[in-house]
C-alpha cells in the first residue's frame, strides 16, 4: 500500500527554490530576454495589422502589459544575478555562444517601449506613452549600438570559433540597431525641431546601415554551414528562424523611416526615401519567405525526430513578429492585398508559437528544467 507522501506529485522545483535566492537566479543569462522580445512583439505587430480594429486592442493591451511585468521582473532578477553570481554573469560574454545573446536586453527594452507608445498610450496617455518610448527607445539604443560593436570584437579577438560554428544566433548582437531604426520612426513625427527631426532621420538610416551590412556578412554564413555542416544539435534548429529578425525588422524601418522621411529630409530625399521602402522592402520581403519555408521544412524534420524544449524555441516569435510589422508596412505603403493577407496568416501563426512557447517556458521554469545550468 502507497503511503500519501509516494502518491503526492513532487512540489515545483521553482517554489523549493523560492527560499533560496541564490540557486534560483542562479543561471539567468541574457538569452531570457528574447521572451520579453517574443511576448512585447505579439502586441506591437496587432497594432500594425492592415485589420486592426478595437476587438484586438485589449488582448494586444493585455499581452503588452505582461510584457512589461516580465520585463521589470527579468530586470530585478538580472541585478541579483549580477550581485550573487558575478563570475557566471560575467562568464557569458567569453561563452561563443552565450555571448550572441547579449543583443537581445536591448531589443527587449526596445519592444516594450515601442508598445508603450502604440498599445500602452490607450491606457497612460499618449505622454506618458511617449515618454516610456524615448526612455527605453534611447537605452536600447545605446546598449544595442555597444553590442554590435562588443561582440563581433570579442568573436575576432578571443572566442574559439570552430569551422561549423555559425548559427543564427550569431545575428542577435547585430539586429538592435535596425530595431532601433524602425522604432525610431515612429518616434520622429513627435519632434517638434526640425533639426532634430533630421537628425533623428539621419541617425536611424546610419543605424539601418550598421544592421543591414552585419546582417549580409552574417547571412552567408550561416547559409554555408548549413549546406555543408547540416544542422547539428536539435535545440540550435529554432536560432535558423533568427534570420528572418533582420530581414522582417529592415522591411519595417525602411517602410516607416519611408513614411516619416517627407517631414524630416528636404526634396527630393524624401520622396526618394518613400520609393527606397518599396523597392528595398519588397525583393527582401521575398527572401525573408523563402527562408520562412526553408526553416519550416527544416523544423518539421526535426520535430519528427525529436527537438527537446529550450529557451531557443522563442526565435519562433520575435523573428515571425517583425515579418508580420513588414507585410503590414508594404500592406500600408502599396496597398497591395498580398501582403494585407500575408501579415494576417503570419500573426495568426506567430500567436499559436508564442502560446506553445509561454507555456512551455512557464512548465520548464516552475519545474526548475530552464533553471539549471545549460
Amino acid at each position: 500500500m502507497t503511503s500519501l507522501a509516494e502518491r503526492t506529485p513532487p512540489e515545483p522545483v521553482l517554489f523549493r527554490e523560492l527560499g533560496r535566492p541564490r540557486e534560483l537566479f542562479a543561471n539567468i543569462g541574457p538569452n531570457w530576454y528574447a521572451s520579453i522580445m517574443g511576448t512585447g512583439i505579439v502586441a506591437n505587430a496587432a497594432a500594425t495589422l492592415p485589420h486592426w480594429n478595437a476587438a484586438l486592442r485589449v488582448p494586444a493591451t493585455v499581452v503588452w502589459v505582461f510584457a512589461t511585468v516580465m520585463l521589470l521582473a527579468l530586470l530585478f532578477a538580472t541585478v541579483v544575478h549580477w550581485v550573487r553570481h558575478t563570475d557566471r554573469a560575467r562568464g557569458h560574454a567569453a561563452n561563443p555562444v552565450a555571448a550572441q545573446f547579449w543583443g537581445a536586453p536591448p531589443m527587449a527594452l526596445m519592444t516594450v517601449g515601442a508598445g508603450a507608445l502604440s498599445i500602452g498610450s490607450g491606457i497612460l496617455g499618449t505622454s506618458a506613452g511617449l515618454t516610456i518610448d524615448y526612455v527605453l527607445w534611447t537605452a536600447g539604443t545605446v546598449f544595442g549600438l555597444f553590442t554590435a560593436a562588443w561582440i563581433p570584437y570579442k568573436m575576432m579577438t578571443s572566442h574559439r570559433i570552430a569551422p561549423d560554428a555559425a548559427f543564427g544566433g550569431w545575428l542577435m548582437p547585430v539586429v538592435p540597431p535596425m530595431v532601433s531604426a524602425a522604432n525610431g520612426a515612429a518616434l520622429i513625427p513627435h519632434i517638434a525641431d526640425p533639426g532634430l527631426r533630421t537628425t533623428m532621420t539621419l541617425g536611424c538610416y546610419a543605424m539601418f546601415g550598421i544592421s543591414l551590412f552585419a546582417t549580409l556578412c552574417l547571412i552567408p554564413q550561416i547559409w554555408q554551414k548549413l549546406v555543408h555542416h547540416k544542422t547539428t544539435a536539435a535545440t540550435a534548429v529554432p536560432t535558423m528562424w533568427i534570420v528572418l529578425g533582420p530581414l522582417g525588422q529592415s522591411v519595417t524601418a525602411a517602410n516607416l523611416l519611408g513614411k516619416a522621411a517627407p517631414a524630416a529630409l528636404p526634396a527630393p530625399y524624401g520622396k526618394a526615401a518613400e520609393v527606397f521602402g518599396w523597392f528595398y522592402g519588397i525583393p527582401v520581403w521575398g527572401f525573408a519567405m523563402l527562408w520562412l519555408v526553408i526553416a519550416a521544412a527544416v523544423t518539421i524534420r526535426t520535430l519528427r525526430s525529436g527537438m527537446p524544449f529550450a529557451l531557443t524555441w522563442w526565435a519562433f516569435t520575435f523573428p515571425v513578429g517583425t515579418c508580420v510589422t513588414g507585410s503590414s508596412a508594404l500592406a500600408a505603403r502599396t496597398g497591395a492585398g498580398l501582403f494585407a493577407d500575408a501579415s494576417l496568416v503570419l500573426y495568426v501563426f506567430l500567436v499559436f508559437a508564442w502560446a506553445v512557447v509561454a507555456v512551455r517556458t512557464m512548465r520548464g521554469s516552475l519545474r526548475g528544467e530552464l533553471l539549471r545550468p545549460a
